[in-house]
């Protein structure tokens, strides 16, 4: 640790139920620093943050917080240590004052009671200081969630903080407003006070940070000056790729059946705000379309929105060459649409139910007559779908908790196969499953493909995109950036339009642009 730095944690661990989500993970933060975090789903810095400020205690490791060892056991003990952060949804008390909320808990007094001239004057001279004048004496939702934000940054600077940790801030923001957010964090900044910024927009990273940390599977995988580290490069760190590696890779893959002509989705400018702009899919039969984009690109948002699990509010959507305005997933799943979500365990299966009932959940109505359930149609439907999918059990009235995760989304697949549909969206089908089922999951989607099912595939695994997808749509910040057909496919191209919004630069002059926008004014 140097002079010039704030905050250090070294070899963080912390293991839930014996799985560990932080494996010797690392942070370093300087003064007057803006410090980008950053990682996929799961890649741990959640969990980081949360032992940072007291809301997890860690297993092993140390934290040095300006000068001294730190290990906070609350959110309000970090508070107090100088440590304040600002969440995506904004956690004060709307129904208050502005002055009560920049200044909760540490109000001026005079003869023990509260001096609320003293009060508003003090939050008015705190928000002036960072350019924002607004009456304080009005209720804080008379404010939008902009000027919200403004007076969470505030209450940081009331209670002296050293360091601001934000929780994607500007996921709710207009670009004006964006605007604003990155003027007030160079203010802090040029004030000595330190700032995490946690965001998945990298031109948010390159226009206001300076360093950055990436993390993946629960490991600090890379640290230091952001502008040494170019957008290709800082994408193929998150997803555990090589860069230049993938710049030289061509692609491999494996026979695939040819699509028919017949499409059975078009979808044309959806829109559904504020993950989804003017997005437009097409999927035949036979065919396997993926759509790619870093964690928070409005590739989940895009497959709801299709599913009608969030109704489009904008766009056209074509399905077997009709027009569809879908206002339900019943809506959709009646006219052919299948959907595995990404969260098996939260959304897809329950985990004290039976095989035999978790694989025909979605079938129970057409196997129910006056309530009662067809057990001899059940048993037929459950035996030849777990035997097509080959799925491990002891018994299908085995609970699903006890079978390994890639049976479990095998049954999963079989639920939604034994509704016999046209169009099958699968969100991540292979996370949290082992290599050997994993395979097996990907040789399954490629035959249900081959017998004429249409297969839409969110996978945050290149690989499994380039070698099992005809063709691949890159999203960005909710908006379309490519679209690569078979021949075309590789990761190279893959990563350079999810950190580039444009053709595949070399190596070279990705590193220049890094240079060029590093985060200085």
């Amino acid at each position: 640790m140097t002079q010039d730095t704030l905050l250090v944690m070294s070899g963080i661990d912390k293991a839930f139920a014996g799985v560990p989500a932080l494996r010797g993970a690392s942070l370093h933060v300087g003064y007057g620093e803006v410090h980008a975090l950053i990682g996929q789903n799961g890649a741990g810095k959640s969990t980081l943050l949360k032992i940072l400020t007291g809301a997890y205690r860690k297993d092993n490791g140390t934290i040095t917080f300006h000068g001294r060892s730190v290990d906070f056991s609350s959110p309000k003990q970090s508070q107090q240590g100088g440590i304040a952060t600002i969440y995506q949804e904004v956690n004060l008390v709307r129904l208050q004052t502005v002055s009560e909320n920049v200044l909760l808990g540490h109000e001026p007094r005079r003869f023990g009671v509260i001096d609320w001239r003293a009060t508003h004057a003090k939050a008015r001279r705190i928000l002036r200081g960072i350019n924002v004048e607004i009456d304080v004496t009005q209720p804080l939702e008379n404010y939008s969630l902009a000027v919200q934000q403004m007076v969470a940054i505030a209450r940081a600077l009331a209670l002296n903080a050293r360091l601001v940790v934000m929780d994607e801030p500007t996921s709710s923001l207009d670009d004006r407003e964006v605007e604003t957010l990155f003027r007030v964090i160079r203010q802090l900044r040029d004030q000595g006070v330190s700032v995490i910024f946690v965001s998945h927009r990298l031109d948010e990273l390159y226009t206001v940070c300076s360093h950055i940390t990436v993390m993946r599977d629960g490991q600090t995988v890379h640290q230091g000056e952001l502008s040494h580290l170019g957008k290709l490069q800082l994408v193929s760190s998150m997803l555990g790729r090589n860069a230049q590696d993938v710049v030289q890779e061509g692609r491999t893959g494996f026979e695939r059946a040819r699509p028919g002509d017949d499409v059975i989705l078009d979808a044309q400018l959806l829109e559904r705000a504020p993950r989804v702009h003017g997005v437009n899919l097409q999927v035949r039969r036979r065919e396997v379309v993926g759509l790619a984009g870093l964690l928070g690109s409005g590739r989940t948002e895009t497959a709801r929105t299709v599913f009608a699990a969030e109704p489009p509010r904008g766009g056209e959507v074509r399905f077997k060459n009709r027009v569809v305005r879908w206002k339900t997933p019943h809506d959709a799943i009646r006219d052919g649409v299948a959907f595995s979500g990404e969260d098996r365990k939260q959304d897809g299966i329950i985990p004290d139910w039976s095989v035999r009932e978790n694989l025909t959940l979605a079938l129970l109505p057409r196997l129910t007559r006056a309530g009662i359930v067809n057990r001899a149609a059940q048993q037929r439907v459950v035996e030849k779908f777990a035997r097509r999918l080959n799925v491990r059990c002891a018994s299908y009235d085995q609970p699903i908790r006890e079978l390994s995760g890639g049976n479990q989304q095998k049954v999963l697949l079989a639920r939604w196969l034994c509704m016999n549909p046209d169009l099958l969206i699968l969100d991540e089908p292979t996370r949290g499953i082992d290599v050997g089922a994993k395979a097996e999951i990907q040789r399954l989607i490629s035959e249900l493909a081959g017998e004429g099912l249409g297969v839409l595939m969110i996978s945050s695994e290149l690989e499994e995109l380039i070698e099992g997808c005809h063709r691949v749509t890159v999203l960005r910040d909710g908006r379309p950036v490519a679209s690569l057909q078979e021949g075309d496919l590789s990761e190279s191209r893959v990563l350079s339009a999810m950190a580039h919004d444009a053709h595949q630069p070399t190596l070279e002059s990705d590193a220049h642009e890094g240079q060029h926008h590093a985060g200085h004014d």
